[in-house]
């Protein structure tokens, strides 16, 4: 319907109430499935059956398919949840760690299991389909200003060195993680490592 010009819902605030209620639901059907695809992903690949995944989220196959028509939509929108997870958890580590370097830490080990989820979807991503096409990207825009804002306020507290660009961190994180199918090879220990050579020495 339209008054002067402007068009005015016909709903009842008992229709948009339900409306609302709706679209909460379908929202939460589908962090659930992206979470359960997650998991079956980096346990079983990419190649994992459809109805395994279904079943790790209580839901029947339709509905997956209803929400993600394809397996590329289902690995895009899976890798796409990962970016925003740990892009969201950086601001709320600083704001709630005892120390800047505190969060730094807790935000890197987020970022490791972010990277062992998409070293899982390594194999998709070399595929030739056009919806992991700017997915680097994405990465790259979302999580690099959150590594420096961690990095930029280790820095003022005195507690690391001046000078680590946020990129060569995440990179030389990301490379620590390759080879993670071998029982005696730990790179969370290495990462440890690494951080520690970040730390400012501390004068006596």
């Amino acid at each position: 319907m339209s008054i002067g010009g402007r068009a005015v819902s016909s709903e009842s605030p008992t229709e948009k109430a339900s409306a609302r209620g709706k679209r909460a639901d379908a929202l939460r059907n589908q962090q659930a499935l992206l979470a359960a695809a997650a998991e079956v992903f980096v346990a079983s690949g990419v190649d994992a059956p459809i109805r395994q995944i279904a079943a790790k989220a209580g839901v029947g196959t339709g509905t997956i398919y209803r929400h993600f028509p394809t397996r590329a939509d289902l690995v895009t929108a899976v890798y796409r949840q990962q970016i925003e997870e740990c892009a969201q958890a950086g601001p709320k580590l600083l704001a709630g760690a005892d120390s800047p370097f505190t969060a730094l830490r807790q935000w890197i080990d987020l970022f490791v299991d972010f990277l062992v989820t998409k070293h899982g979807l390594a194999d998709a991503m070399q595929s030739d389909s056009s919806g992991f096409a700017a997915l680097h990207g994405y990465f790259l825009d979302r999580l690099l200003p959150v590594c420096a804002r961690l990095l930029d306020a280790a820095v003022e507290a005195g507690e690391i060195r001046a000078g680590t660009q946020p990129y060569e961190l995440m990179r030389g994180i990301g490379n620590l993680c390759i080879g993670g199918g071998d029982p005696q090879y730990d790179p969370r220990r290495l990462i440890e490592l690494l951080l520690y050579g970040l730390r400012r020495p501390q004068s006596a």
